[in-house]
């Protein structure tokens, strides 16, 4: 699917959303170690070294946003992901940043030499 342009303002909006989600730490540790596999909020929060509030707090908003689903087993809450272009996202983000830190690399190189 392609983005119309411009960019409708319901669209931008919707859009930013999902950055903000996006765009806090613990939610991308989150989502990096359900990747792996589903998890509970405890096996999570271990794995993280935080607590389960805030575990939690972040799978709250990541499940509002669609990012994350809840299954039910037994007694807990096993969360996954629903929403697998989170990783494209990240992947297009790390491959931009590879890029900058090589002309980094590059810039500092051939100031370094001058």
């Amino acid at each position: 699917m392609s983005v119309p342009h411009p960019i409708p303002d319901m669209l931008i909006e919707l859009i930013a959303q999902r950055f903000r989600v996006l765009g806090e730490p613990m939610r991308i540790r989150i989502l990096d170690r359900l990747r792996t596999a589903p998890a509970t909020v405890q096996e999570l929060a271990d794995a993280l070294g935080t607590s389960q509030q805030n575990v939690s707090k972040h799978l709250g908003v990541l499940a509002q946003a669609g990012v994350v689903a809840r299954a039910k087993d037994r007694n807990f809450a096993v969360y996954s992901i629903a929403d697998q272009g989170v990783f494209r996202l990240c992947e297009e983000v790390c491959g931009s940043l590879q890029q900058q830190v090589a002309e980094l690399h590059q810039l500092i190189g051939e100031e370094v030499s001058r």
